[in-house]
């Protein structure tokens, strides 16, 4: 974690001419903009995959209708068609696996107090009035909603509303565009289980993003709002 420490720290002093004190902050949006850069390609395989394995969802039906007495032989069959048109169910998966250490080192890193033994420079960086350490919760604590890092939140907040209303308009249309075909994940012509709530509840997953910035510290909610953006961007591009 330390190496990760000496990356974001000398990444903040070439920052630091154009953002001030700020240049920390500014220093993990680059960082997570350089880890979607290359994640990139998983990215594009994976939108190749969805159209892919949306093309196959008739002739999926129609294993299921033929196998649907026989559970085992329908599970082969599929992923028979699957290796047969090089499709992988899984490749939607890997973009978000691939920035999950990421992530989660930004966690650790600025909810430690020391790293190495020593004290944790970073803990003394800020966005504006808000330390990259502190959470939302330390801000109402503080000088409150309308304080100086109350106001920060405030801004993320309405930001990440904001992509994620854009990112709900797009999954609705995505879905509409590639509706789930009848017999889908079940047989006899029926719907799986649970399937029909997971496609109503999908659209709004984007909202859960607001949950994450307000319990996290502020360093891991600028990754994850820039990650947000960057994925609404994407998305949009790699699926119109």
């Amino acid at each position: 974690m330390s190496v990760f420490a000496s990356l974001v720290e000398r990444l903040a002093d070439l920052l630091q001419p154009l953002f001030g004190a700020s240049a920390a902050a500014a220093a993990i949006v680059l960082f997570t903009a350089l880890v979607r850069l290359l994640v990139h390609p998983l990215s594009r395989a994976a939108a190749r995959g969805q159209k892919a394995r949306t093309a196959l969802q008739p002739r999926i039906a129609e294993l299921r209708r033929k196998h649907a007495k026989n559970p085992e032989r329908l599970q082969r069959a599929v992923l028979e068609l699957h290796a047969e048109e090089k499709v992988s169910p899984l490749s939607g998966c890997l973009p978000s696996l691939f920035q999950l250490p990421a992530f989660f080192l930004l966690y650790h890193l600025f909810s430690s107090s020391s790293i190495g033994g020593e004290a944790n420079a970073l803990l003394s960086h800020r966005l504006l009035d808000a330390p990259l350490g502190g959470r939302w919760a330390d801000a109402l604590g503080g000088a409150g909603p309308f304080g100086g890092a109350g106001l920060v939140y405030a801004v993320l907040f309405v930001f990440v509303a904001g992509v994620a209303l854009f990112s709900y308009r797009l999954t609705r249309r995505t879905m509409a565009a590639n509706p789930v075909p009848p017999g889908a994940g079940g047989t006899d012509g029926q719907q799986a289980p649970g399937l029909g709530a997971i496609t109503r509840v999908m659209p709004f997953m984007s909202f859960f993003t607001l949950v994450t910035v307000a319990v996290v510290p502020l360093a891991a909610a600028l990754y994850v709002v820039t990650s947000t953006t960057w994925s609404a961007v994407e998305r949009a591009v790699l699926h119109r």
